[in-house]
């Protein structure tokens, strides 16, 4: 499943930890999003670790799931070149 991960965190200490955690998980656009391609598991561990870093009423962190028509729609102009993961080596 292909997510959208946005968040606003107000301490810098978290918003280090979150970004870090995040940075595992998918490739980081701009400041405070990532594009993340997880399976069900990944996503329920991803929001797990999430969970547990943040202070939910001071903090939060917003997932958007794009289904493969609409991450298809995506439009980029400037910015991070998106990762082909498609491609490995052995």
């Amino acid at each position: 499943m292909h997510v959208i991960v946005a968040y606003d965190i107000s301490d810098d200490n978290r918003r280090t930890k979150i970004h870090s955690i995040l940075k595992s998980y998918g490739q980081w656009m701009q400041f405070s999003l990532f594009e993340c391609n997880l399976t069900e598991t990944q996503y329920a561990k991803l929001r797990s670790r999430l969970k547990k870093k943040i202070k939910p009423d001071q903090d939060s962190i917003l997932f958007y799931f794009l289904c493969a028509c609409c991450h298809g729609k995506i439009e980029r102009i400037g910015g991070e070149q998106v990762r082909d993961e498609s491609i490995f080596f052995v």
